[in-house]
């Protein structure tokens, strides 16, 4: 979702290079190279997944900015201390990454939809706060 929002704006091609859906653990830890003791431990809805997950993404794609999201969109796949719309948005840039712990309301959809409006807001911040 977060590709397409990107995408749906003309002339985007200029700068973004593209994205990596990295849904499941092996892909994670494959493409990204989230360290599977993060994993095992923290588990993939956690600080540490995203911002390695974000860091991965700068690598593999060649560029300044990233940004990574891993989270609970529902309806089910919540655990204890870990709900339902509890997402973590990972920036990485030249200067440094930032990592947010989120907690959005409403069904899957809604979730889905306030995580790309965060991750993208998050994502511009970064950018205009860096000063290469």
């Amino acid at each position: 979702m977060i590709g397409g929002a990107v995408t749906a704006a003309p002339g985007v091609s200029e700068f973004y290079k593209g994205g990596i859906v990295s849904y499941s653990n092996e892909i994670k830890e494959r493409i990204l190279g989230v360290d599977g003791a993060v994993l095992a431990t923290a588990g993939a809805v956690s600080r540490e997944c995203a911002g390695q997950m974000a860091q991965g993404a700068r690598r593999v794609l060649g560029v300044d900015f990233s940004v990574a999201v891993t989270g609970i969109a529902g309806p089910g796949g919540a655990t204890p201390g870990k709900p339902v719309g509890l997402v973590y948005i990972a920036t990485a840039s030249p200067g440094g990454m930032e990592v947010t712990r989120n907690l959005f309301g409403g069904g899957r959809e809604s979730v889905r939809a306030a995580t790309v409006r965060a991750a993208l807001a998050q994502l511009l911040e970064s950018m205009r706060s860096w000063r290469g």
